[in-house]
């Protein structure tokens, strides 16, 4: 090893390095040269740094591992069902071992990091013994068990992170950490109250973490003497009560997450100098109006109420909010009109006020918040139009207006096109019996969502369409569209979702329709990510099934979507060329030919579904090689011959094939006799994995292991008898 003066030789700079650093080159002016001085002082120091790190790192490599934290590490060890890899006697020092970090000035170890490493075993068998640990991070493993009390006797413990594993039990009512300033056992299964007399103890503690657990009880009093807490983090459990005045009272909390519990009020609190920043108290079970309190909170940003049983109007101090950037109010039992000052609300960005019971017109000062991106005012109980102010909007980039009473979409629309920004347009459930508007002149050329479903307009798939060279995704299902599906929509080069499902359009499926490129290689990027606004899809496209949500557009799967409609001709076995494709729909149609067996190449399809057409011919074997495929159905069709065996096949039920008379299977329907069909067999050619091989060699092979069979019970029952029975008689 060597010594430190020459660790300190290697630093040293041969002239011919001066060259090469950008800081020592030479300055030829003569009024450049106090600035080479600087210069070369910044350098000094910056050699000075390089120094004392590369100096601490050959320190930390001579540390030698207290023999007090090494019984700690062998008795933990013992206590796990593997090893872990970068631990044990192979190496010297403990202070080596992979996530272990020891103190240069005492030799303790200060960080014990083991995120990651899939650890299981039983903590209650762990025993410490590192007084002098700073830090102990076990994040992400599985850890089973309750959590061992000689934790809580590591007097210098920092930071204590047990979050995600499988933990459980109750904690003590004190728990003696007085250094601890971090405490996160989150996404675990503890049970009981929360321990009242952390703070009592651990008074410097500046982050408390118990989300994902099975807490009850209420939040304890002696919480309020912890006056350094900065996050507070209840979510997802069972804590009752009122949220606590003295909690909201904290002068340096920063995060306060309640969401997901039952909390059953909020304390009204006075004027306060809370540095409050981000509160979350969605998802409880609060009645009543909200607290007219925001005034004391100068720097809350977040706020988050939704789900509960909030009913009233919206307080004044939060609808002159200067502070207030995101704001969700949705689901709730709001009501009366919205009145946002928007000259005050200058930082206000995202503002979801959906599943409410608010009326009237919407406001048209809300087009003047300068920042809004998102807006959410969906399934409320406006009517009227959309305000022409909304053409003043310069930020606004998500709009959600579904499930409302507004008229006059030919004007909505023309207002609309002229935010710059706007990127997801959802306006399903409005404009009832109006017709799609053909109008060239509309342009939105920033849309990538656009959704106006399930409004029973009539009309044709409009032209205008065809300028949206951005569009990720478009829904006009359940609508009364007629006409022909145009051959542009094959040319958008970002389209993944295409729904046009229940409506009445005619004629063949365009075949460019095969050539989108996002359903081939799916390489889409949604720039701007859409807000966290659910955003619901039927799960089937009968419109009654149960509903699935996606908060953000860029999650909804690729899905190509045509059922319920009239559309005739063949199935174009240029559709197997769309490789990322997880949803083909074409049921309820008038297709007609055979089911081409280039299907196969969808090899990320899940749901195909060819049910209620004229389709013939039979089911092509090579549909079996589709591994992903979940949900299949061509009932009530013209198809014949055997039902495919194999794969996803054997998971189908007896509803995906029914309909049809000459269908049979082994597990359904009796064969009454094999069938030779020779489009069975000119589809088996154009097949080349290796389902025709072993078709052909499936005879000789189980007759074969048949006969070996046979010959094995002949050679084991009645070879000895005959010999038994020749011994006799000899």
């Amino acid at each position: 090893m060597p010594s430190q003066s020459q660790q300190l030789e290697e630093f040293e700079v041969h002239p011919s390095m001066a060259d090469s650093i950008p800081f020592m080159k030479r300055v030829n002016t003569m009024e450049s040269l106090e600035l080479q001085v600087e210069l070369n002082r910044v350098f000094e120091i910056w050699l000075l740094v390089m120094f004392s790190l590369q100096l601490q790192s050959v320190i930390s490599q001579n540390l030698t591992c207290n023999s007090d934290d090494l019984r700690g590490l062998s008795g933990f060890m013992s206590a796990l069902e593997s090893p872990i890899d970068g631990w044990g006697p192979a190496n010297s020092s403990c202070c080596n071992w992979v996530g272990i970090t020891c103190s240069s000035s005492s030799g303790r170890i200060v960080r014990l990091e083991l995120p990651t490493k899939r650890l299981t075993g039983n903590f209650s068998d762990l025993i410490f013994n590192l007084n002098q640990l700073k830090s102990l991070n076990l994040s992400h493993n599985f850890l089973k068990g309750p959590l061992p009390t000689s934790l809580f006797h590591l007097y210098n413990l920092e930071v204590l992170d047990l979050s995600s594993n499988e933990l459980n039990g109750v904690l003590p009512y004190s728990i003696y950490l007085p250094a601890l300033q971090v405490l996160d056992i989150s996404d675990n299964s503890f049970s009981g109250f929360l321990p009242s007399g952390l703070c009592v103890n651990s008074t410097g503690i500046r982050d408390l973490r118990f989300a994902l657990n099975y807490f009850t009880g209420i939040i304890p009093p002696q919480f309020g003497n912890c006056a350094f807490l900065e996050h507070v983090s209840v979510a997802s459990n069972f804590i009752s009560g009122i949220i606590p005045d003295f909690l909201l009272r904290l002068p340096r909390l920063q995060e306060l997450d309640l969401q997901d519990n039952a909390f059953t009020g909020i304390s009204r609190i006075g004027n306060s100098s809370s540095r409050l920043v981000r509160l979350d108290v969605s998802t409880n079970r609060i009645p009543g109006s909200i607290p007219d309190f925001f005034h004391s909170f100068p720097k809350l940003s977040y706020f988050s109420a939704q789900s509960n049983n909030l009913s009233g109007t919206i307080p004044p101090s939060l609808s002159n909010s200067r502070t207030i950037s995101t704001l969700s109010l949705r689901n709730n039992s709001l009501h009366g009109s919205i009145d946002f000052n928007c000259k005050m609300m200058v930082n206000l960005t995202s503002l979801d006020l959906g599943s409410n019971k608010f009326s009237g017109k919407i406001p048209a000062n809300l087009a003047f918040c300068p920042k809004l991106k998102a807006l959410n005012l969906a399934r409320n109980r406006f009517i009227g139009q959309i305000p022409e102010s909304f053409k003043n909007s310069e930020s606004l980039s998500y709009l959600s207006l579904s499930n409302c009473s507004f008229n006059n979409l030919s004007s909505s629309l023309q207002t609309l096109q002229h935010i710059p920004s706007l990127t997801v347009l959802v306006l399903t459930m409005n404009f009832y019996t109006e017709q799609l508007p053909a109008d060239d002149d509309l342009q939105f050329r920033s849309l990538k969502a656009l959704v106006i479903a399930n409004c029973r307009l009539t009309g044709n798939i409009p032209s205008w369409l065809n300028s949206l060279t951005q569009l990720q995704l478009l829904d006009l299902s359940f609508n009364h569209l007629t006409g022909m599906i145009p051959t542009y929509i094959g040319n958008f080069k970002s389209l993944f979702y295409l729904d046009l499902s229940n409506n009445s359009l005619s004629g063949e499926i365009p075949k460019n329709i095969t050539r989108l490129v996002s359903m081939i290689s799916r390489e889409i990027s949604l720039e701007e990510r859409s807000p966290d606004f659910p955003f619901f899809k039927n799960s089937d496209t009968s419109g009654r099934g149960s509903r699935l949500q996606y908060n953000q557009i860029i999650r909804f799967p690729p899905l190509l979507d045509l059922g319920g409609n009239l559309l005739t001709g063949a199935i174009w076995p240029e559709f197997g060329n769309l490789k990322k494709l997880h949803v083909l729909d074409l049921k309820h149609n008038l297709l007609s030919g055979t089911i081409p067996s280039s299907l196969s190449g969808m090899r990320s399809i899940e749901t195909l579904d060819l049910s209620y057409n004229n389709l013939t011919g039979t089911i092509p074997r090579s549909l079996v090689k589709l591994s992903f495929l979940s949900k299949f159905s061509v009932a009530y069709n013209n198809l014949k011959g055997v039902i495919p065996s194999g794969g996803q096949f054997l998971t189908f039920s007896n509803s995906s094939f029914e309909g049809n008379p000459g269908l049979c299977s082994y597990l359904f329907w009796k064969c009454q006799k094999p069938e030779d069909d020779d489009e069975d067999k000119d589809e088996e050619d154009d097949d080349d994995d290796d389902d025709d091989e072993f078709s052909v060699l499936r005879l000789p092979v189980f007759t074969g292991f048949g006969t070996g069979f046979l010959v094995t019970v002949i050679s084991f029952l009645v070879v000895p008898r005959i010999r038994g029975r020749y011994r006799q008689n000899g």
